[in-house]
């Protein structure tokens, strides 16, 4: 699937979110399409002189806020401020939530095939048999795990331990927040007033049962009496498990790393498309004239007549490349009498 520089709260700037919804009708859809037609467009003016790959690559990194993901200072994602969607940076790391093992993801991998294997990313899907390499150490994956799934999984790190349970049996004195295991659940020992030993978990008031870990609860204590139930198994927090609550000025700041022309011309062409796409023979005189203006920017840019703010591609000798001739000295066009004709 394409995935997006821009992100529908930039189109604001040019359109209403009233127009931008009549358009799209809240159709997701109709923003891909008319994105990957504008990108398209801007690789095909651009490409040979300038690193617009490199450029979009910057925006199509910036995803929605996951607090399952660790975020490293000077990272940027979307996140809500105020009800307005905005792109923001990490000014501190940003730790996320930390679930549960029960069947390991990653295995340190010993081959020496090592050379072309990829740094670990969190925003990445990896599958059985990936490689990657983390903290200067190679991994092989052995469990489906990452973005594309919801389910990141940093190698090497975990947050849990798992706990030994053994079956509940009857006139056993067990110590306060004991666990233990009765048909297929998790209990702990949460009072020890007026006990019963003969009775039951399931069936005694002095026995609490162990949830399961819920990915979307925030509030797990850092203790060893805080079990979850994950996968059939009973665990403990070794460390913090929590993603850190985000704080404007604190951790995050607003901040849009994407280059500005690359983003506004990209807007102006994408809402031609997306207005194209619904009425070709009503497209507004306003949205015509935005693209005949971001083509012509563009033809521009392409034959180096303008600077477009965009970083240069670089040959073997360091030095911007150029995809024209020079035919400044040309004084005769016939190719046996002149040795600059190409």
């Amino acid at each position: 699937m394409y995935e997006r520089f821009l992100n529908n709260n930039d189109y604001t700037g040019l359109i209403t979110k009233e127009a931008l919804s009549q358009i799209t009708r809240d159709n997701a859809e109709c923003f891909l399409n008319a994105e990957e037609a504008a990108e398209i467009s801007l690789v095909e003016y651009l490409s040979n002189n300038y690193e617009i790959e490199k450029e979009l690559e910057i925006g199509k990194r910036i995803k929605p806020y996951n607090r399952r993901i660790t975020y490293p200072v000077g990272s940027h994602f979307l996140y809500t401020i105020n009800d307005e969607l905005v792109v923001c940076e990490a000014l501190r790391t940003i730790n996320g939530s930390k679930a549960p093992i029960a069947s390991p993801y990653w295995m340190e991998y010993t081959g020496e095939d090592t050379e072309e294997i990829e740094p670990y990313s969190q925003i990445k899907t990896y599958f059985a048999g990936d490689k990657v390499k983390f903290a200067n150490t190679y991994y092989i994956c052995v469990r489906p795990n990452g973005f594309g799934f919801n389910d990141i999984r940093v190698p090497g790190a975990e947050g849990w331990i798992e706990v030994e349970c053994y079956e509940w049996l009857a006139n056993v004195n067990y110590s306060l927040w004991h666990p233990v295991k009765w048909e297929g659940k998790y209990y702990a020992l949460i009072n020890l007033e007026n006990i019963d030993t003969t009775v039951n978990p399931h069936e005694s008031d002095n026995w609490g049962l162990v949830g399961e870990y819920d990915p979307d609860y925030n509030g797990y204590e850092f203790s060893e009496t805080e079990y979850v139930e994950f996968e059939g198994r009973l665990f403990v927090p070794a460390m913090d498990v929590n993603s850190d609550e985000l704080k404007v000025g604190y951790n995050l700041r607003r901040h849009d790393p994407r280059n500005a022309n690359v983003k506004k011309h990209m807007l102006r062409l994408a809402v031609y498309e997306l207005t194209k796409m619904i009425s070709p023979n009503n497209v507004s005189s306003a949205r015509i004239a935005d693209y005949e203006a971001s083509i012509e920017w563009l033809r521009d840019a392409s034959k180096l007549r303008i600077n477009p703010q965009i970083p240069r591609k670089i040959d073997e000798d360091k030095k911007p490349v150029t995809d024209y001739a020079i035919a400044t000295f040309m004084r005769d066009y016939d190719p046996n009498d002149n040795a600059w004709q190409i």
